[in-house]
């Protein structure tokens, strides 16, 4: 439990004593859970035998060649776990289900909405027999409204949520972000949620409490100032590209060989800007004095500096920008990324051992604690890795697990 006394030389993070049951799969949850691991939590993740969460067989690519490939999908979200499989659909499951939730802290689940209420797992029953539990619920559009028992996929909530409508060049077809960030997001706001719920329960005097929190959501809320521009103007913002709509310029421009993304975000930038392209004549054109004159006349000021910029290298015209204090990079790749030195510098890729794929490499995460940091300590698991070992922590014996594994329940 939160508050007990701690080793510092053995802490694996803030969250060291958080026993969180994970019923989750597929991304939001495991996301979401994964952060609670790496933050110190014990994540024990509730799967279904034979078959577990659906990443398992989600490949290629895989870290290894043999039959049980270890999906590079499943493993980019499963570290710091441990995985149990449990048959929810038997009733002797539920129980082990109930078993372990009785000594959590947290319960995770993104069912379809109802199911745990139909098994008996519902957060009325669950925090009756343990009611200091954060019992979080996970959804494509909560739990309530017309559309509350509709199935989710990030590309759908990418398109209702309006993302879609202002991703993608002006003149092109809607294009979904490269990453399912509807999942992702709403695993955020689903984490934060858990630690604000935890915060108060022990802080509070208060006890456990329900959360609710879906893909839907969390996409509305990060349209952030594109929602407020809609709300201001009585007009939805439409697609740009790599541009801004309220500042100029924001935006990639082709070189030679790829292109340069130049973020001109102040007066004193765009002073920059203008003297490194050689170009003082602009400062003193009227049409782009103040960012809103270069905002109102975009197209005119856009084709003046492409004409300056496009007979430039990439590697050269980033050069001349940022000797004269504008911000400007190339656009890289994965492999760039992650090869950048700042990377490197704030150990943005963790190595950890698996059994079978031996070292794999993932993105660390990028919550720098100093008096407690976050920790990658276990591989992520394979379908059932702790599943006998789990249940003798909560009690059963080698003869009653035996038996639930002859029966299907685990």
């Amino acid at each position: 439990m939160v508050g007990e006394a701690r080793d510092p030389d053995t802490e694996t993070g803030p969250l060291e004593g958080v026993t969180v049951v994970d019923a989750s799969q597929v991304l939001v949850g495991p996301f979401c859970t994964m952060q609670l691991g790496d933050l110190g939590a014990d994540v024990i993740k509730v799967e279904r035998p034979e078959v577990g969460d659906q990443t398992r067989g989600w490949y290629p690519p895989t870290f290894n060649k043999d039959e049980k490939s270890l999906s590079a999908y499943y493993a980019s979200v499963n570290r710091n776990k441990r995985s149990v499989t449990v048959n929810l659909k038997d009733e002797r499951g539920r129980g082990i289900l109930r078993d372990l939730v009785r000594e959590a802290d947290v319960f995770v689940e993104n069912f379809r909405v109802g199911t745990t209420e139909k098994w008996g797992l519902g957060y009325e029953d669950l925090a009756a027999e343990n009611p200091d539990l954060v019992y979080c619920s996970l959804s494509g559009y909560g739990e309530w409204g017309p559309h509350a028992e509709r199935p989710a996929y990030d590309l759908i909530m990418q398109a209702e949520s309006g993302l879609m409508s202002i991703t993608g060049e002006a003149d092109g077809n809607p294009v979904r972000v490269g990453v399912a960030i509807a999942d992702i997001g709403a695993g955020m706001y689903a984490t934060q949620a858990i630690l604000a719920a935890l915060f108060r329960r022990e802080f509070a005097d208060a006890g456990g409490q329900k959360i609710d929190v879906s893909l839907f959501d969390g996409q509305l809320a990060w349209m952030s100032y594109m929602a407020s521009y809609y709300f201001a103007t009585g007009e939805s913002p439409e697609k740009m590209g790599s541009r801004h709509p309220t500042i100029v310029p924001y935006q990639a421009f082709s070189t030679q060989d790829g292109h340069v993304v130049v973020a001109a975000a102040s007066e004193k930038i765009w002073q920059n800007l203008c003297n490194a392209l050689e170009r003082p004549d602009l400062l003193d054109d009227e049409r782009f004095s103040r960012n809103a004159d270069r905002v109102d006349n975009r197209e005119a000021l856009e084709a003046i500096l492409a004409a300056e910029i496009e007979p430039y290298d990439t590697e050269d015209i980033v050069a001349v920008l940022e000797a004269a204090d504008v911000p400007a990079s190339p656009v890289y790749d994965i492999a760039d990324a992650f090869g950048h030195p700042q990377a490197k510098a704030r150990g943005m890729k963790a190595t950890v051992d698996h059994p079978r794929a031996g070292a794999v490499e993932m993105p660390s995460s990028p919550m720098h604690l100093s008096a407690t940091p976050t920790t990658v300590r276990r591989h992520p698991p394979d379908l059932g890795e702790h599943t006998a070992s789990v249940l003798s922590e909560l009690g059963y014996d080698d003869e009653t697990i035996r038996k639930f594994d002859n029966n299907d329940v685990i």
